[in-house]
């Protein structure tokens, strides 16, 4: 089976390096995933997208100057794919905001009554 450019085949991930993934083809070439091409959002550390074992479908988009595939997750993804993938992202951001704002009234209160209990505060 040859790999051409454009091409949509599946490889399972072999090895994470802190710039991206090397993937395994069925036709036992092998090629990397760029950092920029696992997300369409900033990714800070590769293993938070992919495992190695992990099977994946990626897109061939071409040879390097080394001779070795240059390969991208998400632009194997579907339009559906994609914009799914962003919203669950955003909603755990979204989440995460939220968590953070409650937490910090909570504290905020429980600083409040401790201070309350105490007679307020004392100066020195």
């Amino acid at each position: 089976m040859s790999v051409e450019a454009g091409a949509i085949v599946e490889g399972t991930v072999v090895k994470i390096t802190h710039y991206g993934a090397f993937v395994e083809l069925p036709d036992g070439k092998s090629g990397l995933v760029h950092i920029s091409e696992i997300a369409d959002t900033y990714v800070k550390d590769v293993k938070d997208y992919l495992r190695e074992r992990e099977r994946i479908r990626v897109k061939v988009l071409g040879v390097n100057e080394k001779g070795k595939l240059d390969l991208s997750v998400k632009q194997a993804l579907t339009p559906e794919e994609r914009t799914a993938r962003v919203r669950s992202r955003a909603s755990f951001e979204d989440k995460l905001k939220a968590f953070m704002k409650e937490s910090e009234e909570r504290l905020l209160d429980l600083k409040r009554n401790t201070e309350a209990k105490r007679g307020g505060r004392r100066k020195k």
